[in-house]
């Protein structure tokens, strides 16, 4: 499971002006629902939160009024057919800018646009971290002496940070989504400074990896992923894949069959499993097992590795040959 902390200013960028788009947030809410994630959550980070969503989109929406067209062409201009489909498009460009941002104003006052609805879904399923009376004043006393994270009269980031040192199980990496200056390395972007580096693997015994966009730490730990849905599926097939038990083997299968289309590296994959993992092949006289197991094989015995169908027809083909020697009765 990876442990994820994700700060208060990429929760932000989904209201402003950002590369991520909506579908990282849901790919996020994906795997903390598959236990893939645990995601941390502080109330320094919802507070900080609910302080600045208004300001921020704000800040956003003055931008955008602020993008202007040309609302004037030279008289050279309207010789050309160009002129009129120009003038015909920036009309339609008004009109819908207009009703946009009528929209946009309801929504953000009933609080439901769609980084509104996800951030809340997340929030709610994240590990809520407390903050003892006890961690505010290190805090306070450790920015107070210079040390990172946090400025002077700013405590946020060093409250967060020791609440993180002490939640987080020893000997468990960190990850860590912050666009903010105060953790990251001066020599190296992408990585943790080197006084907080020092202190958590001295503290933690583990190492904390830093990204400064949710996209970031996707591509990595997920590179083929590219929509919720697809990541869905995946962690699926790996539920399968790993199964522990025959409940796991159950609920796996339950999980899988909703899906019809698989690319052939996921195919090959479950078949592979299918015929390795004895918490799937124990139980394969089971309906929903025989099933979906037979569906995987039948008709794409083309794209399977040959070895793994070879030894499918070994461990499942015994299913038959036991039914056809019970039929076989001597007389």
């Amino acid at each position: 499971m990876i442990h994820l902390f994700i700060d208060t200013n990429v929760y932000l960028t989904f209201y402003h002006f950002s590369d991520d788009a909506l579908e990282e947030l849901k790919k996020l809410a994906v795997a903390i629902n598959k236990k893939d994630i645990k995601l941390y959550l502080t109330d320094q980070v919802i507070d900080e939160f609910n302080r600045n969503r208004e300001a921020k989109i704000a800040d956003a929406l003055n931008r955008f009024k602020g993008q202007l067209l040309p609302s004037q062409f030279p008289n050279i201009c309207r010789a050309y057919e160009e002129y009129n489909t120009m003038r015909n498009h920036l009309e339609g460009f008004r009109i819908a800018k207009a009703s946009l941002l009528e929209k946009l104003r309801s929504d953000i006052e009933t609080k439901d646009l769609g980084a509104d609805k996800i951030i809340s879904d997340i929030f709610s399923v994240a590990e809520k971290l407390d903050e003892p009376d006890e961690i505010i004043n290190t805090a306070v006393d450790r920015v107070n002496h210079g040390n990172p994270p946090g400025k002077p009269g700013s405590y946020g980031d060093a409250i967060n940070w020791l609440v993180l040192m002490k939640k987080i199980p020893k000997g468990k990496d960190l990850y860590l989504v912050t666009d903010d200056e105060d953790y990251i390395s001066r020599l190296d972007s992408n990585k943790l400074c080197d006084y907080l580096k020092t202190e958590w693997e001295k503290e933690k015994e583990s190492s904390v990896y830093v990204y400064r966009k949710l996209s970031e730490f996707f591509r990595d730990k997920y590179p083929e992923i590219k929509l919720a849905s697809e990541l869905e599926k995946q962690l699926a097939i790996d539920a399968f894949v790993n199964s522990p038990n025959f409940e796991g083997t159950h609920i796996a299968i339950k999980n899988l069959s909703k899906y019809s289309d698989f690319t052939n590296s996921a195919v090959n994959e479950i078949a592979l499993a299918a015929v390795k993992n004895p918490q799937i092949y124990w139980i394969k006289e089971d309906p929903d097992v025989e099933r979906f197991v037979n569906q995987i094989f039948e008709g794409r015995e083309d794209i399977i590795n040959p070895d793994i169908v070879n030894e499918y027809h070994e461990v499942y083909g015994s299913v038959e040959e036991e039914e056809s020697e019970e039929d076989d009765v001597p007389f």
